[in-house]
């Protein structure tokens, strides 16, 4: 899942942010939920804190712990980015159009679309073909 290049692309957003390795303190937990003998015998689940901001992250979506260190940095990556950006962040732009998309409409505006939508329905019935 994370080659060199992708790897590559994590440092450089690291260092777009202002984020370094120093600043983060990395601790191994053991993982629980389905995984059998790996996740009951190996720290799976990885716990990040990263010290300037104090954001916190935990990670065990994966079996493997490399990939899961990996997923933690862009979770984190993805905090700080949350707190820096605030509202320009694609996470806030994310939720805010499913936010819009489910607003429900007001009686009016609801009345005027379906009215809208009835006009269109009878000039596409005009354009049919006429059946003797």
């Amino acid at each position: 899942m994370f080659g060199p290049e992708k790897e590559e692309l994590l440092r450089e957003e690291m260092s777009r942010f202002g984020v370094k390795e120093e600043d983060i303190v990395e601790k191994f937990v053991r993982s629980q939920g389905p995984g059998g003998q790996n996740v009951n015998k190996v720290s799976t689940c990885v716990h990040l804190k990263h010290l300037p901001t104090g954001i916190e992250i935990k990670c065990s979506e994966e079996r493997s712990q490399y990939l899961n260190r990996r997923l933690a940095r862009v979770l984190l990556l993805r905090k700080i980015e949350n707190t820096i950006l605030g509202k320009l962040s694609q996470e806030q732009k994310r939720i805010a159009k499913i936010r819009r998309q489910k607003h429900r409409r007001s009686r009016r505006a609801k009345q005027k679309m379906l009215e809208a939508k009835r006009l269109h329905s009878e000039k596409k019935q005009l354009r049919a073909p006429v059946r003797l």
